[in-house]
């Protein structure tokens, strides 16, 4: 589907958990295609239940009419002694997804997270910042796989993310400052960016210039206040259902489209959720959303006529 040069695609992590994994892990590959094919959405990232044998996931994204627009890729670059590593494993990832036709690869640094470094224990409980070093370390690395991905005629998009040293505006702020705007775009995602403590719409605004790549999500606000007050870790707020998707929450998107359009954004937009498809069923959930987007554009477009 597409709104002006906005595609609309969708993340199989509405219907099977990449953090929480008992989320919906009964359905199958096809069981989420199929149910994309119904949405008339041409677009997704991958997912865990999909094959990764460059053939056989050909022919299966076919058989549905669906495209691989990227894939969620982790690095440790906040380390130099990783550096050589990392690198290598970024452009295997970034060579394997250009062999899929994918023109962004969504990038994170999972170091000092909670969840997600190798060097954390499951004892701990708050993300360990990163210092003046560690970042001007972590930057220069982003700027080289950068690098890597304007070899292929691709794009690094970062993905700030909840529970990583990338969340808070300051964070986000420093990231754009410190890396190469040729070389690192912003991966920009409605739900972290408030759960992060952003203004979704300001944070839009302020690096417009920089967004590679979209993620719709909601957020369930009280339950977001829960998780606030009692200091639940990512995960946990995952399992309570902190995130939905967009018209079923309390952010409000009709800025946040209104500047897309108006920029105007030309690339992907990925409806998600997060959430656990047995309470709140995966395709119904991307069909309420898609109605709601589809209504507000068509608004934003009345009043702009």
């Amino acid at each position: 589907m597409k709104i002006d040069q906005i595609h609309i695609g969708v993340h199989p992590i509405n219907w099977v958990g990449e953090d929480v994994l008992e989320h919906g892990d009964h359905y199958t590959a096809d069981d989420i295609l199929r149910d994309v094919n119904r949405l008339g959405l041409k677009g997704v990232e991958m997912g865990r239940k999909f094959p990764t044998e460059p053939e056989e996931l050909r022919r299966l994204l076919a058989r549905y009419d669906v495209r691989l627009v990227s894939q969620w890729t982790s690095v440790l670059l906040s380390d130099l002694s990783c550096r050589d590593r990392e690198l290598a494993k970024y452009r295997e990832r970034a060579l394997y997804l250009k062999e899929m036709g994918c023109e962004v690869i969504s990038t994170a640094e999972i170091g000092g997270s909670l969840h997600w470094d190798p060097r954390r224990s499951e004892n701990e409980k708050e993300v360990q910042r990163l210092n003046d070093r560690q970042w001007k370390v972590f930057a220069e690395g982003l700027n080289l796989a950068g690098e890597i991905c304007r070899e292929l005629g691709m794009k690094l998009v970062y993905h700030h993310h909840a529970g990583t040293v990338v969340e808070r505006p300051e964070e986000i702020d420093r990231l754009m400052e410190m890396t190469d705007p040729e070389l690192v775009f912003l991966l920009y995602d409605t739900g972290h960016a408030y759960y992060g403590g952003n203004d979704p719409l300001e944070l839009l605004k302020k690096h417009i210039k920089r967004v590679g790549y979209v993620h719709l999500k909601d957020i369930r606000l009280p339950i977001l206040e829960e998780a606030r007050k009692h200091h639940w870790d990512f995960k946990t707020c995952i399992r309570n259902g902190v995130f939905t998707v967009p018209g079923t929450g309390g952010l409000e998107f009709r800025g946040i489209l209104q500047t897309l359009l108006e920029h105007p954004y030309s690339g992907w937009a990925m409806l998600e959720g997060e959430q656990d498809p047995a309470k709140y069923n995966p395709y119904e959930y991307a069909r309420r959303a898609l109605d709601y987007i589809l209504g507000l554009v068509n608004d934003i477009k009345g009043g702009l006529a």
